[in-house]
């Protein structure tokens, strides 16, 4: 690995050249190891035994970023410029993006110390890219197929955009909940007056209080360090297996792109919070029982809080179709697709007829 700074202020990048021939070495996905593409020397990656991703204290961190800003420091990175250490281009990073590639060289670079900034919370694991781009294609045929409402042009066409593999910031919060609730439970009851013609039959609900207190301990609730992308976005790419997270070494990042989060920690949590108080409520309505419920007042207390710093490894892919931009994004490490599409007019028209006329058939 080569890196260093230019004398003419200019950052330079980190890039991982392969020691038998000098190419630029990649993270392999299939191996999971950094691999010369050229000459296939390969370098294992495999973390020793006591080499974990830990969760970190939450309110410590927060009060080191308190003392940071007092101090006048931002963890807001500004645009830097890096030079491409394989051909001494400049390579402009703006934004969260930390890593890239070089536009002159194709050469992988990345900003020197990004995810290690005293001034920004620093990465605690990585998720490795588990699926190759031949599969993320065929994942997204797959995915393309099933879209009965998409146009038939669309679908005989196909996506012909280009995949590009990067790593994505995310937050996950582990929290112990006290929880106090009081409300009422609702049980259906059946009421049946007079007889023969008369005979009418109501059905009502009696309400009675209910109360209870109870403790959960909640894992790994994640949480999108992104802002680019909507949070409905990449929550529909759940499940992500975190049991995969490997400490964070910058040599998992070669050959991606990779970005550093946008939504601060301290931003990040009252959404981790939001999980819990939904959360909270089904466990409490289930407490309640009964044929329905009522919450009027819920409590919680959260202790031992921690949290880590993950990236995420994803496939993108931007397309046009009729003058419009759409995206397509798979979950690289579990193959999971979720994507925008152009609908068909006249098909979900067809359906709508075809379901009024089932409803007047049998009314």
């Amino acid at each position: 690995m080569r890196e260093g700074a230019s004398g003419d202020g200019r950052g330079k990048g980190k890039i991982f050249p392969c020691p038998s021939c000098g190419a630029d070495l990649e993270f392999h996905i299939g191996q999971q190891d950094l691999r010369c593409p050229f000459c296939g020397h390969a370098e294992d990656l495999t973390p020793g035994e006591d080499d974990e991703v830990g969760e970190q204290d939450f309110s410590a961190r927060l009060e080191r970023l308190v003392e940071l800003r007092r101090a006048g420091k931002s963890d807001t990175l500004e645009t830097e410029e890096v030079e491409c250490e394989a051909c001494s281009a400049t390579v402009e990073f703006k934004g969260p993006l930390t890593s890239s590639e070089c536009a002159y060289c194709g050469s992988p670079v990345q900003r020197e110390n990004a995810h290690r900034s005293k001034e920004r919370v620093p990465v605690d694991g990585v998720v490795p890219f588990q699926i190759e781009r031949r599969r993320a294609q065929q994942n997204l045929s797959r995915w393309l197929k099933s879209r009965w409402f998409a146009p038939n042009a669309f679908k005989k066409r196909g996506l012909d955009g280009k995949f590009n593999g990067i790593y994505l910031p995310f937050w996950t919060f582990d929290a112990m909940a006290f929880c106090r609730y009081r409300g009422e439970r609702g049980d259906r009851q059946v009421v049946v007056r007079g007889r023969g013609r008369n005979r009418q039959q109501r059905t009502s609900l009696r309400w009675t209080p209910a109360s209870g207190q109870f403790q959960s301990f909640f894992d790994d609730l994640i949480v999108a360090g992104n802002r680019t992308l909507p949070r409905k976005f990449l929550a529909r790419l759940k499940p992500w297996p975190l049991e995969k997270a490997r400490p964070f070494t910058e040599e998992l990042l070669a050959g991606h792109f990779a970005q550093t989060y946008e939504i601060p920690l301290d931003e990040a949590f009252p959404l981790a919070e939001q999980q819990i108080e939904q959360r909270l409520r089904g466990a409490a309505a289930r407490r309640i029982g009964g044929d329905s419920q009522r919450i009027h007042r819920l409590e919680k207390r959260l202790s031992a809080i921690t949290y880590k710093h993950l990236l995420m490894p994803v496939w993108m892919m931007s397309y046009r179709y009729k003058e419009r931009s759409f995206q397509v994004l798979v979950n690289a490490a579990s193959g999971e697709v979720f994507g925008q599409r152009p609908y068909s007019a006249v098909k979900i028209i067809l359906t709508i007829l075809a379901l009024l006329a089932v409803v007047l058939m049998f009314s």
